[in-house]
């Protein structure tokens, strides 16, 4: 069993298709055998991944600051549930308690979490698959971008090995199986000379 950590939205107001990939993803996932690590909300596409896990008897581990819980933003039935002290310490464990990341659609906290992902990918500090899911072509701005940076001379032609881009949830776990692996020794040629 490969732990997956799953970033995404929060929002419960956003467009009902991305609120069933979620769910999508939480059953492609529990059918390869894989246990979900996610942020631990309880509403938007976090909740729904979630509640489709453990309608399904998923393995479901939630990661949540306390100020979070505080405001009740904390799903209460994920029974694995580790609270943590800030933003810092969750994002490092959702990092550090995975095989593989997948994104989902979200706002400025799920691009925040991709981008540290990314940036220690780069530097060889995890080498873990990072599947972006390209629901309704959400993270096409955000993929050209990161393809300009590689024009311009920002990365290397190699970091586009960096992330995965798929259309849909069903082609998530094929991806991170075929995904190869990167190399630690990343750091050699982290930077552009």
């Amino acid at each position: 069993m490969k732990n997956v950590t799953v970033f995404c939205a929060s929002s419960p107001k956003v467009d009902h298709i991305y609120m069933s990939e979620a769910e999508l993803l939480a059953e492609e996932l529990i059918k390869a055998g894989h246990g979900i690590v996610y942020g631990g909300g309880a509403v938007g596409l976090m909740g729904s991944l979630a509640n489709r896990a453990l309608e399904l008897n998923g393995k479901v581990k939630g990661i949540i600051p306390h100020f979070m819980v505080e405001v009740e933003w904390e799903h209460k039935g994920v029974r694995d549930m580790v609270h943590v002290a800030d933003m810092a310490e969750r994002k490092k464990l959702l990092i550090s308690e995975s095989d593989a990341i997948v994104v989902l659609p979200g706002s400025i906290g799920t691009y925040e979490e991709l981008f540290e992902v990314l940036s220690l990918k780069k530097l060889g500090q995890v080498q873990h698959p990072v599947i972006i899911v390209n629901t309704k072509g959400y993270f096409t701005p955000l993929v050209q971008a990161l393809e300009k940076m590689i024009e311009e001379d920002f990365m290397r032609e190699e970091h586009l090995a960096l992330w995965h881009v798929v259309d849909s949830a069903k082609e998530v776990c094929s991806a991170i199986e075929q995904v190869p692996e990167w190399s630690a020794d990343a750091i050699k040629f982290a930077a552009v000379k």
